[in-house]
C-alpha cells in the first residue's frame, strides 16, 4: 500500500524524545559529522553508518542539506563537506551582540577567579573599541562605540589584534597612529611598536606595562571564530601592586582559559 506524501511526510518530522523535530535532529547529526571530518569530508557510506541513519534516509536529508547550501561535494567525489551558506549564517551572527552573549559570563568568570577588571574589545580600522568591561567586583560595565576607544600603542588589547593584521594592513594602520605618550612607558613609534608586535607573536600574549595609565598593567590574548579568525581581544587589567611579575605568569593561564571558553562558544576547533 502506498503512502501519501503527507502521512510519509508526518512520520519523517515526528517529535523527538525531547520534544524537537527528528528530521532536524538528524539533519544537525550529519551535520557534525561532516564538520569533524575535516577538509577532507566524509562520504554517504560512512555518515550513514556513524549516524545510524538507514542509507536512503541518510541520502534525502544529505540531498535537502545540500540544495540549500549547507552542505557541498569535494571536487567530483562522493565526499561532503560544510557548504557555504553554514560560513555565512555563521559570519552573520559574528557581531558585537553575539561577542556580548556569549562573552559575558566568560568575563564574570574570570573576573570572579582573578579578582582583577576583563574586558572584552574588537578593532574597527585603527581604533580599539572596548565592547564590554566586567569590574573586578564583578560588575557589568557596558561600553558604547563612542567614546570607548583605546588607543592601540599603549594597550595590551590594542597590540594583540594589531598582531594578528597581515604586513599590508598593518603598515596602513600603524600610518593613522598618533604615537600619543601617556606615560613614560608608552611606546611613542611605529619602530618600536612592530618590534612587540613580532615579539607578540611568538606566544600570543600581550602586555601593557603601566603605558596608558602609569598605575594600572594589562594583559591580553586573541579570541578566535569558527575560520580561526581573530575577532576579539580579552584583557585582564589590575593596579601593578596587585599585576606583579610574580602574579602575572598565572594570570596569563587564567586568561588564555577563558579565551578559549569564549573562542569555542564562537565555533573554534583548536
Amino acid at each position: 500500500m502506498a503512502v501519501s506524501t503527507k502521512t510519509k511526510k508526518n512520520a519523517d518530522d515526528k517529535p523527538a524524545e525531547k520534544g524537537g523535530i527528528q528530521s532536524l535532529e538528524r539533519a544537525s547529526m550529519l551535520l557534525d559529522l561532516v564538520a569533524s571530518a575535516g577538509p577532507d569530508g566524509m562520504p554517504l557510506t560512512e555518515l550513514s553508518e556513524r549516524s545510524g541513519l538507514h542509507s536512503s534516509t541518510a541520502f534525502h536529508l544529505i540531498r535537502t542539506l545540500e540544495n540549500v547550501g549547507f552542505l557541498t561535494k569535494k571536487d567530483d567525489s562522493k565526499r561532503y563537506l560544510i557548504g557555504s551558506k553554514i560560513f555565512m549564517l555563521a559570519a552573520g551572527a559574528m557581531n558585537e551582540n553575539a561577542l556580548l552573549l556569549e562573552g559575558t559570563p566568560v568575563l564574570a568568570a574570570l573576573s570572579d577567579k582573578t579578582g582583577e577588571a576583563s574586558h572584552l574589545a574588537v578593532r574597527s580600522n585603527s581604533e580599539i573599541v572596548l565592547v564590554a568591561r566586567m569590574a573586578a567586583k564583578g560588575m557589568l560595565q557596558m561600553s558604547e562605540r563612542t567614546g570607548a576607544v583605546r588607543p592601540a600603542h599603549a594597550t595590551a588589547i590594542g597590540k594583540i589584534l594589531f598582531s594578528q593584521c597581515n604586513e599590508a594592513e598593518l603598515e596602513q594602520l600603524l600610518s593613522d597612529i598618533d604615537f600619543r605618550a601617556y606615560t613614560d612607558n608608552t611606546l611613542t613609534s611605529a619602530a618600536k611598536l612592530r618590534r612587540e608586535l613580532t615579539d607578540i607573536r611568538k606566544n600570543n600574549v600581550a602586555h601593557d606595562r603601566c603605558e596608558l595609565d602609569p598605575d594600572v598593567r594589562c594583559i591580553a590574548v586573541p579570541v578566535y571564530d569558527f575560520a580561526g579568525r581573530c575577532v576579539a581581544a580579552m584583557g585582564v587589567s589590575g593596579p601593578v601592586w596587585r599585576m606583579s611579575e610574580d602574579i602575572i605568569p598565572q594570570r596569563i593561564e587564567e586568561l588564555k582559559t577563558a579565551a578559549a571558553t569564549l573562542s569555542k562558544a564562537l565555533g573554534a576547533t583548536f
